[in-house]
């Protein structure tokens, strides 16, 4: 069972690098075959070339994104696990001001983003906040979905023990709430580096704190389609990276008791 478990995920990782590679050939091929101009669609041996020229750029630019990806992740996770601790213990603050929290969502970015940046002078601090206003809602949605979510029959008994609201909350909801909890942060990692690279194109803000999004809009004015193309690649891997930290943290805090990362047995 155990040779399968291992089989099944370096089947996993093996076979969506052979359909990367089979995509990559087809894209060099086709530009080399049609002769495409670079300007339209660099090919990626070019990619690749301008990432290595460009890469102290580029690098310092990803130093910029990552700052505010993960400084807006943290307080999406802290403010919308205080917001779901507060919804799952009063029905009437959930139906109170979960509507404001659903506004928050469905409001785009890049609409408010400039109010938010004439607000907060300081420009990280503003990129950041229009990061964490897209990474809440995740966090906010799954984790008072899993506190809510708990076994009846376990809530009977509890409350037959007249166990505390306390004792309900940490032996019982949380614990049920956990599995959605990681799968909030799977989805909110990734709008939170979505949130930061919308938010550095409508401040487009350059020098010291010029992060990947700037990159891409100074290449596309200046038509350096490969250093758009390699700016975009390092925004590509960095959401991959993401998903996978955040999947690699599910599993170590569920995979020894909870059924949604346990192995089935045959």
């Amino acid at each position: 069972m155990a040779a399968l478990d291992k089989n099944s995920r370096i089947l996993g990782i093996v076979l969506p690098i052979l359909v990367g590679i089979v995509m990559l050939v087809m894209w060099e091929g086709s530009v080399r075959y049609w002769q495409v101009p670079k300007y339209l669609v660099p090919s990626p041996v070019l990619v690749a070339q301008t990432l290595v020229d460009q890469w102290s750029l580029l690098f310092d630019s990803l130093l910029v994104t990552l700052k505010v990806t993960f400084m807006a992740f943290f307080f999406a996770v802290v403010i919308g696990t205080l917001i779901a601790f507060a919804f799952a213990q009063s029905k009437l603050i959930e139906m109170s001001f979960f509507p404001y929290a659903v506004l928050l969502q469905v409001t785009p970015v890049v609409a408010i983003a400039p109010l938010i940046i004439i607000w907060v002078k300081q420009p990280t601090a503003a990129l950041v906040v229009c990061a964490t206003i897209v990474a809440l809602f995740p966090i906010i949605s799954n984790t008072i979905l899993g506190l809510r979510s708990v076994n009846p029959g376990l809530l009977n008994l509890f409350r037959m023990n007249k166990a505390t609201r306390l004792q309900e909350l940490v032996r019982l909801r949380i614990p049920s709430a956990a599995p959605y909890f990681f799968g909030g942060l799977r989805i909110s990692s990734g709008l939170a580096l979505i949130g930061a690279v919308v938010a550095e194109f409508v401040a487009g803000t350059g020098g010291t704190s010029a992060g990947l999004a700037y990159q891409i809009l100074q290449a596309g004015f200046q038509l350096d389609i490969p250093l758009l193309f390699a700016a975009l690649f390092l925004i590509t891997l960095t959401g991959v990276a993401l998903f996978l930290l955040m999947v690699t943290l599910s599993r170590l805090a569920l995979g020894d008791w909870h059924e949604s990362e346990l192995v089935p047995e045959t």
